[in-house]
């Protein structure tokens, strides 16, 4: 009998995560193995349980999905990683794969595509929607940034991070908080993403956050 792929999820919506393990375990040669809400636990539970490939959700507890990422590649270098997101791939998708994941896909995709997803991963190769495709060769090749680049490019995954709880309506002081952060910290971000983006002050700041935020993060 072949010996199935094993897939650890990391997510922390329990009717994400069950959907998700329902449609890998429905396949003859993938099975679910696990699943973490957090990256703490991700970590201590993919050392125990050694799995094919890791699925990480951005949106985590305390330390975010990008973190967990890194942390991943960092001890497992050869784990394949994918990404599903609800955050718009045209601005997560290439940080997931420069933090080391091999795929982005966003929860919205069709369940085929992200079976498709799964098995690219698993074979080592990239996978990434047609226009982030088209997007990194534009890059790869040279030539000019296309039309409709954010200007939330030029943040960090942190300071990106930071912008989003702003605009869903966490103060200075629980935004430390949710990321074992020190307020000090937390305000250096602000500064930086003001002048980063050009705003002028705390108005404006929570202004851009707040449409950013509510636009479904779409750049």
């Amino acid at each position: 009998m072949k010996t199935k792929k094993t897939i650890f999820i990391v997510d922390d919506h329990p009717i994400v995560h069950q959907g998700l393990a329902e449609l890998i375990n429905h396949e003859q040669d993938l099975a679910v193995c696990g699943h973490a809400e957090d990256a703490n636990q991700a970590m201590a539970e993919i050392k125990k349980l050694n799995p094919s490939m890791v699925i990480v959700d951005i949106s985590l507890r305390k330390k975010n999905g990008m973190e967990l990422i890194k942390d991943i590649k960092a001890q497992y270098p050869a784990l394949p990683i994918l990404t599903l997101s609800m955050h718009d791939e045209t601005l997560y998708a290439e940080r997931a794969l420069r933090a080391g994941a091999r795929g982005y896909i966003m929860k919205a995709e069709a369940t085929e595509n992200v079976i498709t997803a799964i098995r690219r991963v698993l074979d080592n190769k990239l996978y990434v929607s047609e226009r982030i495709a088209d997007r990194l060769m534009h890059r790869m090749v040279g030539s000019r940034p296309q039309a409709g680049s954010s200007p939330l490019d030029c943040l960090s995954d942190r300071e990106l991070e930071v912008l989003l709880l702003i605009g869903q309506g966490h103060g200075t002081r629980q935004i430390a908080e949710k990321l074992y952060l020190s307020i000090k910290t937390i305000e250096t971000y602000r500064a930086h993403i003001k002048e980063k983006l050009n705003l002028t002050n705390a108005a404006e700041l929570l202004r851009y956050s707040i449409q950013w935020a509510n636009s479904g993060n779409k750049v």
